[in-house]
């Protein structure tokens, strides 16, 4: 079934593109809310999921819940384990694998998805201070 683009699924696709940082459902709502204060919370959320689905945003399970993401090309997340940012980082193509999980599985069209989790450097930075002062 083809759905139509309505004008409030345009804005929650136009606010992932905007905010390039992987935002959460919860600040697109409120980037959206900016241009139409009428828009519902359940409107953005079932229009994140659709546009995911559809495969034109990428939606990111991480520890802290979800978050979504304009770039829709091969790569990892890694996420901070103290405040929870994420960034894209490169990653080498996973094809060979994902045959290798075909041929013994069964399965069809396997792919990967990546989250690494580490410590960001202003998190270090704010642990090695803490440390200090103790």
């Amino acid at each position: 079934m083809e759905r139509r683009n309505t004008r409030q699924r345009q804005l929650v696709l136009e606010a992932v593109q905007e905010l390039c940082d992987h935002p959460t459902a919860d600040e697109i709502y409120l980037r959206v809310r900016e241009q139409d204060d009428h828009i519902s919370r359940g409107t953005v959320y079932r229009n994140l999921h659709l546009l995911a689905d559809t495969g034109e945003i990428l939606s990111v399970k991480t520890p802290g819940g979800e978050r979504f993401d304009r770039r829709m090309d091969h790569h990892a997340h890694l996420v901070c384990s103290e405040c929870g940012t994420v960034i894209d980082v490169p990653m080498p193509k996973q094809d060979d694998f994902c045959r290798q999980i075909e041929r013994s599985t069964g399965y069809a069209n396997v792919s990967t998805s990546t989250i690494l989790t580490g410590v960001c450097p202003a998190c270090q930075e704010r642990l090695r201070k803490a440390a200090g002062a103790e």
